[in-house]
Order: structure tokens, then C-alpha cells, then sequence
């Protein structure tokens, strides 16, 4: 039977967007005549056409529909965007996207897995382990799980809702889980936190929002005392929590123990995906799922029937002499770890990889760091940085980070020369990075190779 709704209309400002974009698939499917705007047109934004959620694409404010009872907006629309001054005037109600999170969420049973890096994957891993044993869940994920093809799985009556707690904007303070996860707490987002102890009491403050029964789950190297009864750690190299031990890897799947407090809990769990930080964050599902009451054997069974998420390791071409991988990598320790997983699978081989910053603030404040990251490449392309909701900062830009990268294979990717230069590089291994629109070029990108591997055969 469906919960009741008050919402008739709803208008979402800035719908395409991968956390908007499931919460209004969830009020469109609970019978909410949903619309929205945003800036262009995606394969994101078609799907949810496809799904008679009506979106326009300018900001004529004559193309917002009449009657909207409540409208939920995300921080990358300007604060000068039209349509905020007509619905102030028409006295219409509006939430940013994490309160109306909030108050969908917070009277359930509530799992919120949130850190600078990692979330959506746990959230991911999690949704999918729950599922597999049966649960009624409602999930929003910030990808799309390959195993439902959606970052979204909908129920009318969840027995578990996950959501993935967004540290920006400090977004992830108005929920109140009764399970929390904390996977990394590293500088980012300096534009909002302006330094890392900004951003750290944040995740303090999340912490303090879980329910008083609830229960934390922290990987080991962050070194944070949070005001948590329930606290549990995690972590490959993790003394006293959940961890794994008796890793192998072979033919791209990895093969551990889980051990917890010294005790084995289930040995020979295959996962099927690349680099150290996907194991850890497995093992982030694993006690999540653990605290929800899941057999250790289903668990186990769940994580070898998992499929992944696109851009996150994806592989795009997989041949003995021709490897291309997609990621949404966009901070330099996701960079670090994908590189790192990178070189575990193919040691010796050459890696390209074609980079797209992701905002000015973010490649201004972490310059020195994406140098670093990036000089671990064999051959380096950077591409135009991608603004999103941001203005352009003086002297911020592509060549500004280039000057900062110590390496002598380095280039400027522009749109018009980034193909000529794949063809010259010929690249072995090839990586596109980036949280930007570096996927609509995915596609060409892989056919490119593909007709350059042909020219040799």
C-alpha cells in the first residue's frame, strides 16, 4: 500500500543531477506529478523523460508548469537562477535537496554512509547485499548500480532506507540515521570549509546526529574521537575491528578472510573488482549489513554477485593489448587509488590518462596534489575544467595546472585536439577521469580505439 503524500506537484531545480535525479524518480513513482529544469540535456535527464517526468532546459520561467506545491533545489543552481525569485513571490515552499532527504528518511530505519571518498560504492554494495537477502529497501545511490541499472531502488514499505550522506554544503547534517558509515575524512570542498578542521568537525557533528541506539562504523586510519556509544572500525590493516586478511588477486577478482576481533567470520569471499580501497569498502558493507541482521553467508554470496557502478573502475575495452577504464575519480587520493589499482593489475605497462578537473575552487586548492597524483601517469591529459555550479577564478585553468605537473609527457587536451592525440600517444592503457561531462566522450573515446586496434590488426 503507498504512503500518503501531501505533494500533488513537485518541481525539482536542478533535476538531472544524480542525487536529484533519484529523489525524483522515488516521488514520481509514489504518484507526485513531477517536473524540473536543469541546464542541459543528459542520458540522465532522458531516462527520466522516458519516465513522463517533463524537464525544459532553459530558464524561461513562462516553461515552469502552474500549481507546484513544493520545489527542491540543489546548491549547483546560482542563486540568481529566475525561477527562485518567481516561487519567492508566489509564496511556493522550497528545500534544498538534503532537507527534503531528510524528511523522507529520518522516521525510517535509516543507513547513511557518508566520507570524502568511497560513498557511493559502499552505499552501493550495501543496497545491493540488503536486496539479495531478501529486504524490502528504499536506496538513492550517487551512481548507477550496473546490477538494477538505477541510483535508485524503490519501495512503497522499506524495511531500510539508504542514502548517501553528501559532506558539501554540509548537506549531511540534517539526517539522523540509525546507522552511520564514515569512510575518509580528507580536505575537499575548501570552498564551503575554507580548512581540513572545518570539514572534520562537520563529520563530527553528522555523528552526533545518529539516534541514540545507533551505531557508527569508522575505518580504522581516521584518527577522530566521535561522541558515539556504538563505534565499530574497519579496515584491511584494522587490529581490533573488521578486517580482511589472506588477500589474493587474480584475473581481476580479489579473494579474502573476514576476520573480526581476531575471529574468522568466513574465509574465500570473492570480489570481483580492483584496488585495495574497493576491499575496504566492501568491508564497510559488510558491517553494515552485519548490524542489519544479514548471515555472514549471505553476505558473502551477495558480494560475488556484485556488479559494480558505472565510472567507477569501469572497464570500457578489456584485450591482451588494449585496456580502457572509465572512473569518476576527482579528488587526488581517488586518483592515487586508482592509479595504484591500476599498476596492481597490469605491472610494467603504459598508462595514459586524460584528466578533467572538476571546479576552479577544487583545482585551485588542490593543485600541488593533483600534480603529484597525475605524474604517476606515463603520459598526462588534462582537459578544460569543468565549472559546474562555480564562475571562472583568474588564472585558474587547464595550463596553470599543467605548469604544475613535473613530467615530460604532458599535454593540453582540448575537445578539438584530444583524439589526434590519443592517435599519436596509441595508448596500452587508457584512463578517462574526472566527475565532469569527461562521459559524453566515453563513447567516442572507445570507438576511437577500437578502429585503431582494427588498423594494426
Amino acid at each position: 500500500m503507498k504512503h500518503s503524500i501531501s505533494y500533488k506537484n513537485m518541481y525539482f531545480l536542478g533535476i538531472g543531477g544524480i542525487g536529484m535525479s533519484a529523489l525524483a524518480r522515488y516521488y514520481a513513482n509514489m504518484g507526485v506529478n513531477v517536473s524540473g529544469y536543469d541546464k542541459t540535456e543528459t542520458t540522465l535527464t532522458k531516462l527520466l523523460q522516458e519516465e513522463n517526468i517533463s524537464i525544459h532546459y532553459s530558464s524561461d520561467i513562462r516553461l515552469i508548469p502552474d500549481n507546484i506545491d513544493l520545489v527542491v533545489y540543489t546548491p549547483a543552481i546560482p542563486a540568481d537562477h529566475p525561477a527562485f525569485e518567481v516561487f519567492k513571490n508566489q509564496g511556493v515552499p522550497m528545500m534544498k535537496r538534503s532537507q527534503a532527504m531528510a524528511e523522507l528518511v529520518n522516521d525510517k530505519f535509516c543507513i547513511a554512509i557518508a566520507g570524502t571518498h568511497g560513498k557511493t560504492t559502499i552505499s552501493s554494495l550495501v543496497t545491493h547485499i540488503l536486496k539479495f537477502a531478501g529486504k524490502e529497501v528504499l536506496a538513492f545511490v550517487g551512481g548507477i548500480m550496473k546490477n538494477y541499472e538505477r541510483n535508485l531502488v524503490f519501495s512503497f514499505n522499506p524495511e531500510f532506507c539508504i542514502v548517501e550522506a553528501d559532506e558539501y554544503d554540509r548537506s549531511f547534517l540534517f539526517l539522523k540515521p540509525d546507522i552511520a558509515v564514515i569512510s575518509a575524512v580528507d580536505a575537499d570542498h575548501l570552498d564551503i570549509y575554507g580548512n581540513f578542521e572545518n570539514i572534520a568537525y562537520a563529520f563530527s557533528q553528522f555523528a552526533e546526529g545518529i539516534k541514540s541506539n545507533g551505531k557508527l562504523i569508522v575505518h580504522h586510519a581516521i584518527e577522530r574521537d566521535f561522541s558515539v556509544k556504538n563505534i565499530s572500525k574497519y579496515g584491511v590493516d584494522c587490529k581490533s575491528g573488521l578486517r580482511a586478511k589472506n588477500i589474493r588477486f587474480d584475473g581481476g577478482t580479489y579473494q579474502f578472510d573476514i576476520y573480526n576481533a581476531g575471529h574468522c567470520l568466513t574465509e574465500n569471499v570473492l570480489f570481483p573488482f580492483s584496488g585495495i580501497h574497493n576491499v575496504e569498502n566492501a568491508l564497510a558493507a559488510v558491517q553494515v549489513a552485519l548490524f542489519a541482521g544479514i548471515e555472514i553467508s549471505v553476505i558473502k554470496e551477495a558480494l560475488s554477485a556484485f556488479l559494480g557502478i558505472h565510472r567507477r573502475f569501469e572497464f570500457r575495452i578489456k584485450t591482451s593489448d588494449l585496456i580502457y577504464i572509465d572512473d569518476y575519480a576527482h579528488h587526488p587520493r581517488e586518483i592515487d587509488a586508482l592509479i595504484k589499482g591500476v599498476k596492481g593489475l597490469y605491472p610494467g605497462k603504459k598508462i595514459t590518462g586524460i584528466f578533467q578537473p572538476h571546479l576552479f575552487s577544487r583545482t585551485r586548492d588542490f593543485a600541488d596534489e593533483f600534480a603529484r597524483s597525475l605524474e604517476k601517469l606515463d603520459n598526462v591529459i588534462v582537459l578544460d575544467i569543468y565549472p559546474a555550479r562555480e564562475l571562472p577564478i583568474e588564472g585558474v585553468n587547464a595550463e596553470f595546472l599543467l605548469r604544475k605537473i613535473r613530467h615530460s609527457n604532458k599535454y593540453y587536451g582540448s575537445r578539438s585536439e584530444l583524439f589526434q592525440l590519443i592517435k599519436d600517444i596509441s595508448p596500452e592503457i587508457l584512463l578517462t577521469i574526472g566527475a565532469g561531462d569527461i562521459d559524453t566522450l566515453v563513447k567516442p573515446i572507445k570507438k576511437l580505439l577500437l578502429s585503431m586496434k582494427e588498423g594494426k590488426e
